[in-house]
């Protein structure tokens, strides 16, 4: 009856407005602001709220193996160039590589390669490869100094990246040190423990990369800010090792290189707690690459089993796939090549295995209550 329609106008409009006011603080981050746990998961629903939501500029293309992918794609079908990462401890080794593969091949543009690269190092002058990189990608590749051990030259090339980049999708923290040719050397008893050893490790291993994130964090949160429609959350990764778990320390030894690990896990994870308390939509995890055959193993690959020691090629893959499937939930995970967790630094509730992707109770149950406030509106 009509009398029946206008008493339902006003339970319409009732709806709507619930369904407005939790549609903005889904976009907005507003509903949970308790133990850290929540808001991750909280954060995990939105992010997957919104990504179904919202248009983005992805295709789905198949490869020459038949396997499907999804190629970011601006609206003329070129290569979305906008995404850019930033390698640090680029001149060899795995930082190296993590260029070369984040470069890609400038035709194909497969998740977060086919961007720009900035790479940085302390000496650029001396690093051959990497000067015939910026050569080869002369409009995608900037090589900056940085060295980890002086601040100047860290807030320097923030600036330097903030003035010419002007955003920043993807930090990697790779420079890391165990051994030097001026003497130091990982310790195989307590009696050999030396104080500029253990300032040294903790300065280039732990320090260095904090203070990298602690200076780009203005162009990161600047970056997850702005980019709503961007198919990739912002993400600073820091290389960390098994061996820094206090939880799996059952061999001893390495004193300065596991301490210095262990408090680069301890300083990431606290990153992350405060960018997830401040609403930041920044994530930080920590990479445990696995025996790679790099400078820095070299010394202690002779009792590495062959199917265990990597190559470059291979442990990048591996950390790149790893970093394509992060989001907000991972945020303060410690995952080792394999996508296991890597628990006592951080311990997660979780294990991901190959192609899963980690669906929190409550953040599912958020999503659900979302989802049935609009089916409401819209019935």
């Amino acid at each position: 009856s009509k009398s029946d329609k206008v008493e339902e106008i006003p339970v319409r409009q009732s709806r709507i407005r619930m369904a407005l006011r939790l549609w903005t603080k889904v976009w907005y981050g507003h509903l949970i602001d308790v133990a850290n746990w929540r808001v991750s998961c909280q954060v995990k629903a939105e992010w997957k709220l919104c990504t179904m939501l919202r248009p983005l500029s992805t295709e789905t293309s198949t490869g020459s193996d038949g396997g499907s992918g999804i190629s970011y794609l601006n609206d003329t079908g070129g290569c979305v160039d906008d995404h850019v990462s930033l390698v640090q401890g680029a001149s060899r080794g795995l930082g190296l590589e993590f260029v070369r593969q984040l470069l890609g091949n400038s035709k194909e543009c497969t998740g977060r390669t086919g961007g720009r690269v900035i790479a940085t190092c302390r000496n650029p002058a001396s690093a051959a490869e990497l000067t015939a990189l910026a050569q080869r990608f002369p409009d995608r590749l900037i090589v900056l100094p940085l060295d980890v051990t002086q601040p100047q030259s860290i807030k320097a090339a923030a600036a330097e990246v903030a003035r010419t980049a002007g955003s920043l999708h993807l930090l990697l923290n790779v420079t890391g040190v165990l051994h030097t040719p001026e003497g130091l050397f990982p310790e195989t008893s307590l009696s050999k423990v030396e104080p500029e050893n253990l300032l040294y490790s903790y300065q280039v291993n732990a320090i260095g990369p904090t203070l990298v994130t602690k200076e780009f964090a203005p162009l990161l949160t600047k970056t997850a800010g702005s980019s709503g429609n961007s198919p990739w959350p912002v993400v600073v990764a820091n290389l960390s090792a098994r061996v820094s778990s206090v939880g799996d320390n059952r061999l001893g030894g390495w004193f300065s290189y596991r301490a210095s690990k262990c408090a680069l896990n301890q300083l990431t994870k606290t990153a992350a707690i405060e960018f997830a308390r401040r609403r930041h939509p920044v994530t930080c995890i920590l990479l445990h690459p696995g025996t790679a055959n790099t400078g820095l193993s070299e010394p202690f690959q002779k009792n590495v089993p062959a199917d265990k020691l990597f190559t470059k090629e291979r442990t990048i893959e591996q950390l790149l796939s790893i970093i394509e499937e992060v989001n907000p939930a991972d945020n303060g995970t410690f995952f080792a090549w394999d996508k296991q967790v890597i628990l006592g630094s951080g311990d997660h509730p979780r294990r991901r295995a190959d192609g899963d992707q980690p669906s929190p109770q409550h953040g599912n149950v958020l999503l659900s209550q979302y989802a049935g406030a609009l089916r409401g509106v819209l019935k």
